[in-house]
């Protein structure tokens, strides 16, 4: 190890939650520990069956591998943030991995501006890199904005940098979300906490999207679900009742529908007792972003 990966080291950890894809996360972690300076990693393992854990770490000892009793979806990476001893961490997928250089320019962004606490990287997609249709999306952010980069409220967490001490002040990840929206819920957190969430694109992840997915409606599924506990979350009340009325109006035809509004009546005990309306400046920038 050079002096360089010292330095490097003690910068950016990798967070990596993964779940039964035992050959996708060896192929991002043979590209994660090629990277130099080599970033420390942390695995989070959901609770997978297909001994992850154990093959982890026979195959890159170098790792720290935590194994979880049960699959908690997204929040499996505040585990691994909370193991972090690094000012910066970046996540990746067990489908997904940073291009070379990638975490030096993120580390050197948040260092010069104390209040950046996420950067949202642009995000190249299979082997013909083809950009990802959410970078278009970024690189609009907010209007107005003197940069460097733009603002945004949302990101995808395999492609994302943030600043240890906001991820923690703010709670990380919602348990109550499990998957989908989760990164939407974050970024709005982070900056009504006062930190900045900037989309930079000369910050740069690579996904190869797994092809071991759970098939049908489930992610459609998620997503309604968790847009109305979102709602119940964060936004103003009149709009949270507007999204759990649309989705029980599509539930009367639509199977899907129904499932979602099932979910989200489950938790929306839940969703209220941890209700916590976004301050008026961060509301408008958002409706801002939604109008777009």
């Amino acid at each position: 190890m050079t002096p360089d990966d010292v330095i490097a080291r003690s910068q950016v950890s990798v967070v990596v939650a993964t779940r039964d894809r035992r050959a996708e996360l060896a192929r991002t972690l043979g590209r994660l520990t090629a990277l130099r300076p080599r970033p420390p990693l942390i695995i989070v393992d959901n609770a997978s069956s297909d001994g992850t854990a154990a093959f982890v770490r026979r195959t890159f000892p170098e790792a720290t591998v935590v194994t979880l009793p049960e699959n908690r979806g997204a929040a499996a990476r505040n585990v691994g943030v909370a193991l972090a001893d690094t000012p910066y961490v970046a996540f990746s997928d067990d489908d997904s991995w940073w291009e070379p250089g990638a975490l030096d320019r993120a580390a050197a962004a948040l260092t010069a501006r104390p209040r950046l606490g996420l950067v949202a990287a642009a995000v190249l997609v299979g082997d013909a890199e083809r950009p990802d249709p959410i970078n278009e999306r970024l690189a609009g952010g907010l209007p107005d904005d003197p940069g460097p980069g733009r603002r945004v409220l949302g990101f995808l967490a395999c492609a994302a940098v943030v600043r240890t001490s906001a991820f923690r002040q703010v709670g990380g990840f919602s348990d109550l979300l499990f998957f989908c929206g989760e990164e939407a819920l974050l970024a709005q957190d982070l900056t009504a906490a006062g930190w900045e969430c900037r989309h930079m694109p000369e910050v740069r992840a690579h996904h190869h999207p797994s092809r071991h997915r759970p098939t049908g409606g489930w992610r459609s599924r998620l997503e309604r679900r968790n847009a109305v506990l979102s709602a119940w979350l964060r936004r103003p009340l009149p709009r949270a009742a507007a999204e759990t009325a649309g989705l029980a109006r599509d539930s009367v035809t639509d199977r899907d529908a129904r499932l979602a509004l099932g979910g989200a009546l489950r938790r929306l005990p839940s969703a209220v007792r941890h209700r916590r309306p976004l301050p008026r400046a961060v509301e408008r920038d958002l409706r801002v972003l939604e109008a777009r």
